[in-house]
């Protein structure tokens, strides 16, 4: 990863977004409608919701006055995010946020032009999604999570933890377009540190159970799951299987480790969504997405699951709990 280019995009997303303007002192005068699209269960984005939700009134937006939140959710079945997108354009509404590669996908096949907001996004230049990341063009801007240059940072981390690390099973669900591209990445690392990997596909909660008996048979010695927003829905169950069947594994996302994942290294998800407050308050007050460079996480945070690792019968040694931004106990 060139990080002098990388720092460059962050100064100028940050100058952008927080500069102050004399018209950014009252939010517009008339109510605006913000869409929201994801794939994932309820009792996962209502916080995220909530955070939004926040961060706009602290902007001077009160929901119902100055702005109306209109959510939909495939629940996972990615196959519905075009039909609920075209929903929420059909409103209309002012914007759209999206969480994750199948949402803003699914959201630019249906507009070119009402702006677009994507969290959650590995690769937008990868994806297609964007031109650049300091000129995206067009009507989508947003936040990347980076996940798949996170790959070999990931591996390292399970191989510090594991003894006698040799295969890795990895998750994937086949719906997501970004799956291809993580999955490269974690190939390119697994070759780094010699260790093989056994890939799994899953896009149903049905198939879990016989994709963990599968890792089992082959002998996988641990776990990564690539980023993906249905996935996150269904942390609780993939952090329970792999406890069943003795899998320690590493994750993108906090909230996995809280779920019961042994070990999460990645940005916070929380502050993506606290960003796009920052997205939507500059756009409803008349600056185009094209102008909005995409941001790029500037922190990582490792947790780790210490009551996980016990269960597993793993051993942490002093200096990497000591590395760990939290310990779960």
């Amino acid at each position: 990863m060139q990080l002098k280019p990388i720092r460059l995009v962050v100064t100028l997303a940050l100058i952008i977004l927080t500069a102050p303007l004399a018209s950014d002192a009252q939010p517009p005068g008339k109510s605006r409608r913000v869409g929201i699209l994801t794939a994932v269960t309820a009792p996962t984005i209502e916080p995220l919701h909530a955070l939004l939700r926040q961060e706009l009134r602290e902007r001077g937006y009160v929901e119902g006055q100055h702005i109306v939140l209109e959510s939909r959710s495939a629940e996972g079945q990615y196959e519905r995010l075009p039909a609920l997108a075209a929903q929420l354009v059909a409103l209309p509404v002012d914007i759209l946020v999206t969480w994750g590669t199948p949402a803003v996908v699914a959201a630019k096949q249906v507009t070119s032009t009402v702006p677009i907001i994507f969290l959650g996004v590995g690769d937008p230049v990868g994806s297609g999604i964007v031109a650049s990341l300091a000129r995206p063009g067009g009507n989508v801007t947003g936040v990347t999570n980076l996940t798949a240059e996170l790959s070999s940072k990931q591996l390292e981390l399970l191989k510090e933890v594991v003894p006698g690390l040799r295969q890795i099973a990895v998750l994937l669900n086949p719906r997501n377009p970004v799956s291809a591209l993580n999955l490269r990445w974690t190939e390119l690392a697994a070759q780094a540190l010699g260790v093989q990997l056994q890939v799994v596909k899953v896009h149903d909660p049905s198939e879990f159970e016989a994709a963990f008996l599968s890792m089992t048979r082959e002998r996988a010695d641990a776990l990564t799951v690539l980023a993906d927003s249905w996935f996150l829905s269904q942390r609780r169950q993939i952090a329970d299987l792999a406890v069943k069947h003795r899998l320690p594994g590493i994750f993108n996302l906090r909230e996995y480790a809280e779920a019961g994942g042994l070990i999460a290294y990645g940005p916070r998800l929380a502050d993506h969504w606290r960003r796009a407050a920052a997205y939507v308050d500059k756009i409803l007050k008349g600056t185009k997405p094209a102008d909005l460079p995409i941001e790029q996480p500037m922190q990582f945070e490792l947790v780790v699951n210490l009551k996980t690792a016990q269960d597993l019968g793993l051993t942490l040694s002093p200096t990497f709990l000591f590395r760990a931004d939290e310990v779960i106990r």
